[in-house]
């Protein structure tokens, strides 16, 4: 199966939806996909101060404007969207936020992913996810995972995604640490899966919090091969076509299967 997968790599202005929805556009013009991967926080920003400043600036699950937006746009032009944003919900009658992903395809069906992992200055702000790894029905029925930015450091995340039977797996982040990329190549070998790491770029200042973003988006091939990585600054949608189902085959060598010769028993937590 020919299957066109991208991921989207900019730099959005933080606490300012509507200009970085207007960049998105300019961006999407005439770019024809099948899936496209977009970071984390993709609109909102990302360096909020406090938890004040962040529900002011997050969504409810099933309205806001990005995902009125990418709900439309996935309906439009045809495509799977996978896009990072900050998850207003009541818990016990307070408001938390969850750095949550979701996937709007384009018959209208919609799925959210909560981040389990929550990364640094992040366990200030948002509510861990109180969900699973889980796989999702994209575009044609290819069978997709969501992880988002720090999930990676643990290979049980994306083991998981694999394990439950994930052809590709979509990875927005905000990457500020120098080593992901590296180990998204492993995360695809050792699964025999696709990637697509969704990267944001530039500096990003709040007050007397500042940060730094390593953009390096990139997709990468069930035997770690990359397929396409952008450097550390440049802006834009990059798409190539890959065949889904080559994941599902997990054989090594002729007598190795990178899933059924794993031996549990002889793991320990």
């Amino acid at each position: 199966m020919d299957y066109r997968v991208g991921f989207c790599q900019y730099k959005p202005q933080l606490k300012q939806p509507e200009q970085n929805i207007k960049r998105l556009a300019q961006l999407l013009d005439g770019v024809e996909a099948d899936l496209l991967v977009f970071p984390e926080l993709a609109v909102s920003g990302y360096v909020f101060r406090d938890k004040e400043e962040l529900i002011n600036h997050s969504e409810l699950t099933d309205s806001g404007r990005t995902i009125d937006f990418f709900r439309e746009f996935s309906k439009e032009n045809n495509v799977s969207c996978i896009v990072g944003f900050p998850e207003k919900a009541q818990k016990e009658g307070e408001t938390i936020v969850y750095n949550s992903c979701f996937l709007a395809n384009p018959d209208g069906s919609y799925h959210v992913y909560r981040k389990i992992h929550l990364f640094n200055r992040e366990k200030l702000l948002f509510a861990p996810g109180d969900g699973e790894f889980s796989i999702y029905p994209a575009k044609n029925g290819v069978k997709i995972g969501m992880m988002i930015c720090f999930d990676w450091i643990f290979p049980e995340s994306a083991r998981t995604l694999a394990l439950r039977g994930a052809q590709i797996i979509c990875h927005p982040a905000n990457l500020v640490l120098p080593w992901c990329q590296q180990a998204m190549i492993t995360r695809s070998l050792e699964n025999r899966v696709f990637t697509i790491t969704s990267n944001r770029v530039g500096d990003e200042v709040n007050g007397d919090i500042k940060m730094n973003f390593t953009g390096q988006s990139q997709v990468t091939a069930t035997k770690g091969e990359i397929l396409k990585r952008f450097d550390t600054v440049e802006e834009g949608i990059w798409v190539t076509t890959v065949n889904p189902e080559e994941a599902d085959d997990k054989m090594v060598t002729p007598y190795n299967h990178a899933i059924t010769d794993r031996r549990p028993d002889r793991y320990f937590d």
